[in-house]
């Protein structure tokens, strides 16, 4: 069995923006990113427009899953990040500096968010704060830097929960990060 070639960081690059479809670059190697479910798509757009809204008169951006994230060894797409501050990019369009990074758990790819991905997201300096959202219920896992080698990690659960986001000093209710997810469509 031969090994797969692993392509450099300028080559991925390259055919990334060209490609009409997504995939992440990890030490050499691309992974094709699939479809989302309709509830995953739902939580990402809910968050973000509830951030939006909440951040509009700061000085943050709130980004889709489209923004590109240059991590250590790799760029990952998240499926919401934000900056509050002047953005930065590397090669114009691959985001240096998020603040905040928010992923909606599926099943495929729960253990790798919370794991490989996190220690990846965590090197990033400017990053204070993850969010994990879970798609088949009411509760999120958030994460606060405290230092370099420190976070808090919060659990909440709960329609009427209420998501502290303190680096970009706002506030999430779970009711309004699912809104619309559990309804009954029949």
């Amino acid at each position: 069995m031969s090994a797969i070639p692993k392509i450099d960081e300028q080559t991925y690059l390259e055919q990334e923006r060209r490609a009409e479809t997504k995939s992440e670059f990890i030490d050499g190697e691309i992974f094709a990113m699939t479809g989302a479910s309709p509830s995953h798509n739902l939580i990402a757009v809910n968050i973000a427009a509830e951030l939006r809204g909440r951040l509009k008169k700061r000085p943050c951006r709130v980004y889709s899953s489209d923004q590109r994230v240059r991590v250590d060894q790799g760029y990952l797409y998240p499926d919401v990040s934000v900056v509050c501050g002047e953005p930065q990019y590397f090669d114009n369009d691959n985001l240096l500096n998020p603040t905040l990074i928010i992923e909606v758990l599926s099943p495929s790819t729960a253990d790798y968010d919370l794991g490989g991905k996190f220690a990846r997201y965590r090197r990033i300096p400017a990053l204070k704060e993850y969010l994990l959202a879970a798609q088949d219920r009411y509760a999120v896992i958030h994460f606060l830097r405290q230092d370099d080698h420190h976070w808090l990690m919060t659990e909440l659960e709960g329609a009427d929960a209420v998501l502290e986001l303190p680096t970009v000093g706002c506030r999430l209710p779970l009711a309004e990060i699912y809104d619309k997810v559990f309804e009954d469509t029949a």
